[in-house]
């Protein structure tokens, strides 16, 4: 049996991220993927047509300034290259109103001259705390890339201190915390059309808008992340395909299609895996498991070697319905060509744009359908047109489009009731784009595919369609992430890790749950503090 140090279990962005810290702090590491591909939601493939490229699942970039493994391995010259788009979010309209558009940071001069067509008042409040979020960005790095920080413990900065500090700069209540982000919206912009862009970017996120307890959303979701997208070059799969690099380069182990089947426990450790062919593999030291909390803790490590405690919280840990998607891709002939155009052409170059939705109301149906297990009857999106900026992923004068629908969790539906979905809501949300882009005829179309949760359940695992693979509802973030006994990335068992999106922060390109996994582990093994050598502060 061959041994390591060091054994993680999935190699999606966390896992990879993981290994690539331990490896460089003296483990020797070993990590298994039951696919053929690294990454897992880091997916580009040409599922319309061939030279079509289309992102399959993650499609922005919002967190690549800030991540640690980006920057700590050099992946910008292993081939993930970025492009940040000036426009980066617009919401346009079927009468042609003016679209309403947020650029990046440094153009907010134009993402004011945008909202003010409706209301200057919001333009300003806007305007004005985007600014003095961006001063402050680092808090929210500190709060993302390290461990929660376990109440009463007053011996570190804890989460309640830097959010005090955030709201305090931003000039924000305390109470906020407490409310709805759609209450907070609707207290702070007066304009119908720039609340509806905005209950749609906190789902991004997922949030729904009227979920309690859920303020800080409203300064993440919004007054941050709105505006600092990129976008990766060739595709998202080619930041997997860094990170893979990295991981050679610096001498991990990685072993392709091989399905683990059992975490072998011996006197009360986790001692090795077992493969689904039989093959076994030692790990002298520690497993991480990136596969998400009940298939590592019910089905690799099985209940009978859990406490009751554990096994309760496992399985009353939530999931979904707030971060389960279905990603549309078209292969069309041309872009989009807005009516709303005519008012402002950067909306035909807007990096994200929503599309489908003419009021708040309309917006706030959509996402109870959504998550009370409906099918929402409007069919709106968020599309991205990538081929705009990045020539690579389409042919020439062509262009590829992908884009997010948010629909029930996979097991609302039956396996027949989703085929009838992915073989006809594509052609009602074509039929209902055309309303707000003419050009957007049957015959602009070469090409369509439609995945949906229970296609993501079955090819990247991620449970119900739910891509941060637990609900990150109040109750379910920060300390009580995936729940408390766990929130420090390890579990009752010797030796076993997590570092899925069901543990802090969540779902989503943060490479946040690796890295801080990586943490707690050096602190249990006396490795390197390898973040402490970057000068940055997390």
């Amino acid at each position: 049996m061959k041994a390591y140090d060091a054994i993680v279990i999935g190699g999606g962005h966390n896992g990879l991220t993981l290994a690539a810290y331990l490896q460089r702090a003296g483990m020797q590491t070993l990590v298994l993927e039951r696919r053929h591909e690294w990454g897992s939601g880091l997916a580009t493939e040409e599922v319309t047509l061939p030279g079509f490229l289309h992102n399959t699942h993650a499609q922005y970039m919002e967190f690549i300034d800030y991540m640690p493994f980006y920057h700590d391995f050099g992946l910008e010259k292993l081939g993930a290259k970025m492009i940040y788009p000036v426009n980066q979010c617009g919401i346009t309209f079927a009468d042609g109103r003016p679209p309403i558009i947020v650029h990046n940071p440094q153009h907010l001069d134009l993402t004011y001259k945008s909202i003010a067509q409706y209301s200057k008042q919001d333009a300003e409040t806007f305007c004005e705390l985007k600014r003095k979020t961006m001063e402050v960005d680092h808090l929210f790095c500190m709060l993302y890339w390290n461990p929660p920080v376990m109440p009463p413990d007053d011996s570190l900065h804890g989460p309640e201190d830097i959010t005090i500090a955030l709201l305090e700069h931003l000039g924000l209540g305390k109470e906020m915390l407490n409310k709805s982000v759609r209450v907070i919206i609707d207290e702070t912009f007066e304009t119908p059309e720039l609340r509806t862009m905005l209950y749609r970017q906190v789902l991004e996120w997922g949030t729904p808008p009227e979920w309690t307890a859920t303020g800080f959303s409203f300064i993440a979701c919004i007054l941050w992340l709105i505006g600092i997208w990129k976008m990766c070059v060739g595709g998202t799969h080619t930041l997997s395909h860094a990170m893979e690099s990295a991981c050679r380069r610096e001498g991990v182990a990685m072993r392709e299609n091989s399905l683990v089947r059992e975490i072998i426990i011996k006197n009360g450790r986790a001692a090795g895996v077992r493969l689904e062919d039989g093959t076994q593999f030692e790990a002298k030291k520690l497993i991480a498991s990136n596969a998400d909390l009940k298939q590592t803790l019910f089905d690799l490590v099985g209940k009978q070697n859990l406490s009751e405690l554990w096994i309760k919280r496992v399985k009353n840990f939530r999931i979904g319905p707030d971060h389960c998607l279905g990603t549309t891709s078209f292969a069309l002939k041309e872009a989009p060509d807005y009516k709303s155009a005519k008012w402002d052409p950067n909306i035909n170059k807007t990096f994200y744009t929503i599309v489908g939705f003419e009021t708040p109301e309309e917006m706030i149906n959509y996402i109870r359908e959504a998550t009370q297990g409906k099918i929402p009857g409007t069919p709106g999106a968020g599309t991205w047109v990538n081929s705009l900026w990045d020539p690579t992923q389409a042919p020439p004068g062509r262009h590829s489009m992908s884009g997010w629908f948010f629909f029930p969790k996979a097991s609302e539906l039956t396996p027949a009731e989703w085929d009838k979905v992915r073989s006809t809501y594509n052609d009602k949300f074509r039929n209902h784009w055309e309303k707000y882009a003419p050009n957007m005829t049957c015959a602009n179309v070469l090409a369509h595919t439609l995945y949906t949760p229970l296609d993501m359940e079955q090819t990247m695992l991620m449970r119900e369609g739910c891509f941060s693979n637990g609900s990150l509802a109040a109750d379910q973030a920060g300390w009580m992430r995936p729940f408390p006994e766990a929130s420090q990335y390890r579990t009752e068992i010797d030796g076993l890790y997590l570092c899925g999106p069901y543990t802090h922060p969540s779902g989503g390109v943060f490479a946040a749950c690796g890295y801080n996994a990586f943490k707690s582990i050096a602190q249990d093994f006396g490795l390197p503090r390898l973040w402490e050598q970057a000068d940055r502060g997390y």
